[in-house]
């Protein structure tokens, strides 16, 4: 069977299911806006654009991007079938309107939607905190919201079915469009992503930090509010003051992520810390921005406590890394993370803006070593069950493309 994917960062979340297809035999092509690394068995074709974004309704803009985007898929699109070309099935990320016409071109085939997250003006991240809320009408917020979901609500009206990856991600769409979607995690390699012995740690700055250190841990792959850096970094001078042997290392980059842009001129690093100069020795505090993958992991395997936060939004790998690890983790009460983290069984959890509640379990963890022993055997124990690749997430991925296959397509006709 021939199989494409559209993804403007391929292979991203297919990045495990996509080999193993192309071991089972199927021909797949990929079509994404950026270079990928090598996928084994995959066709690569990169799409391209010069067209620039309009200076139309501001409101229209993301629209008007996804349509760019979409026209250029549109294009390659039609080039593959003209040399021949012609899947069984797409699998594609609705989310940068990559996809919105390529069932034009092959109105037969089928058509699977990978959902990451559908946004609402109230409920999940786009009001959930208070410092950063847009300041705005509600009925604004409502109407740019639906503009940002419309091309999701296009491609549900053609799609045979979807994916996601958790129960709260896949429960932010429609009921209508929920009834179609399978909650399946991307998947963890437990046997690679695992407890075992670590190697020192030597930075560019000459750091070194040695194993049985007491180490903090804090990820993320931009460092942004929407991943709570801020309750995160108002809690340091409490525990560095309690703790006084225990050290900061926070991986991640400087720059935008989900959420706005860091004040002109500075960072969101920058912003944050300067709250607490002066309050703390801010040289225990290491910021080693983005890491190979086997250095991040060496990083988890060293940590003594690993801390998550979030707003109600998509939830992090590496969350479900450092618990297939068996990192003790203390995490944000919100529910992308309640449901992977049991409060007192996981994991612990605490109030995503109480910083001085934060501080206060992480002290209280620091000083109890049994305590994050068995959370973080249980953390293990609980990705095992629910996210490994190999016994959970490749047989039921799989399963669900070949039930795709098997079917018959949702509709036969070109859309209209």
């Amino acid at each position: 069977m021939r199989i494409l994917f559209l993804h403007q960062n391929f292979p991203a979340q297919f990045r495990h299911l996509a080999p193993q297809l192309a071991a089972r035999g199927h021909e797949l092509v990929a079509l994404t806006f950026n270079q990928p690394p090598p996928t084994p068995g995959t066709r690569v074709v990169r799409s391209s654009t010069t067209h620039a974004t309009g200076a139309g309704h501001p409101w229209a803009r993301d629209f008007d991007t996804k349509i760019i985007r979409a026209e250029a898929a549109l294009q390659s699109a039609k080039r593959l079938r003209d040399e021949g070309f012609h899947p069984d099935l797409i699998i594609a990320h609705p989310g940068w309107g990559d996809a919105l016409f390529v069932k034009d071109v092959w109105p037969k085939a089928r058509f699977a939607l990978y959902c990451e997250f559908f946004y609402a003006a109230t409920g999940t991240d786009w009001d959930f905190d208070p410092e950063f809320r847009p300041v705005e009408d509600p009925a604004d917020s409502g109407a740019r919201s639906r503009l940002r979901n419309l091309p999701q609500r296009m491609l549900f009206d053609i799609a045979d079915a979807g994916i996601s990856p958790t129960q709260f991600q896949a429960s932010t769409y429609p009921p209508e469009m929920r009834e179609r979607i399978m909650v399946c995690h991307d998947g963890i390699d437990t046997a690679q992503v695992a407890p075992g012995p670590a190697q020192s740690l030597t930075f560019s700055n000459g750091t070194v930090i040695e194993q049985g250190e007491e180490l903090i841990t804090f990820v993320n792959r931009n460092i942004e509010p929407y991943r709570g850096f801020h309750s995160f970094v108002r809690a340091l001078p409490s525990i560095l003051e309690r703790r006084p042997n225990a050290r900061v290392l926070v991986v991640g980059r400087d720059g935008t992520g989900y959420g706005a842009a860091a004040p002109q001129g500075t960072t969101w690093r920058q912003h944050f810390m300067n709250e607490i100069a002066g309050r703390c020795d801010t040289s225990r505090i290491l910021f080693v921005g983005a890491l190979g993958y086997s250095m991040f992991l060496n990083v988890l395997r060293m940590s003594t406590l690993h801390v998550y936060l979030t707003y109600p939004f998509v939830l992090s790998w590496s969350l479900m890394e450092a618990m297939a690890t068996g990192c003790a983790i203390l995490g944000s009460d919100t529910a992308p993370v309640r449901e992977f983290i049991s409060d007192g069984k996981t994991g612990r959890l605490v109030d995503f803006f109480d910083h001085a509640g934060l501080a206060d379990r992480a002290v209280e963890l620091l000083g109890d070593p049994a305590q994050r022993a068995r959370l973080g055997a249980a953390a293990r124990a609980r990705v095992i069950e629910r996210a490994d690749l190999h016994s959970v997430v490749l047989p039921r991925q799989l399963a669900w493309v070949d039930a795709l296959l098997a079917a018959s397509p949702r509709v036969d006709d070109p859309p209209v």
